[in-house]
């Protein structure tokens, strides 16, 4: 595995990563409780950066080919065409003329666009690595770098999933409009959780990622 292979592997998990700890601030920080729809893309976004991941994991313990990397990439495609299906269904919920969108927009737009942007970025990289496949197994090692990206990932995915266990409680599914963190609200002893009232937003299906 060349070293620039190597670091387009690390950038792409990297820049997932980036997006999902995004996310986490979203929720926790500015308050934006993640709808079914959101939890869907970020599932998506761990599996397109899985592609990558299990890539490095397979060059730490040898050689690796044409079809490792195709494996790889294709995963993350299918990932990608999951999360863009359900991201672009949100961005069409909104395309009408003066719809302000929902939520609050970051860096000028709105959360579930720049989803749907990360999806066809991640759809496009996989492609042209896919393009130029290697002719015979190649050999590289991996280091600190790249284990300590799958490191990070793995810590992501598992924050994610005590994040939307925390949020959802003890159901199986979550509202269309979350305005709490379920669990917490039942060990507290709150009947809460449901947000009462839907605005019109959540009415139409339009939920934020």
């Amino acid at each position: 595995m060349t070293l620039f292979r190597l670091c387009i592997a690390i950038t792409c998990i990297l820049a997932t990563c980036a997006v999902l700890l995004g996310a986490l601030w979203a929720q926790f920080g500015a308050g934006e409780f993640p709808c079914p729809l959101c939890i869907i893309q970020r599932m998506a976004m761990m599996l397109a950066a899985l592609g990558p991941a299990w890539l490095l994991c397979r060059a730490a313990r040898g050689p690796v080919d044409a079809h490792d990397f195709a494996q790889c990439y294709a995963c993350s495609i299918l990932a990608a065409l999951v999360g863009g299906t359900v991201s672009g269904r949100q961005v069409l919920l909104h395309i009408a003329p003066g719809d302000p969108g929902y939520g609050a927009p970051m860096f000028g737009m709105h959360l579930y666009t720049w989803a749907f942007v990360v999806f066809i970025v991640v759809v496009a990289v996989s492609g042209v690595q896919m393009l130029f496949l290697p002719k015979r197994s190649e050999v590289h090692r991996v280091g600190i770098g790249a284990r300590s990206s799958v490191l990070l990932l793995g810590v992501i995915i598992a924050v994610n999933a005590v994040a939307v266990f925390v949020e959802s409680g003890f159901h199986w599914y979550l509202p269309d409009n979350p305005t709490s963190n379920r669990l917490i609200d039942e060990l507290r002893g709150k009947s809460g959780g449901e947000g009462g009232v839907e605005s019109p937003e959540a009415m139409n299906g339009a939920m934020k990622p």
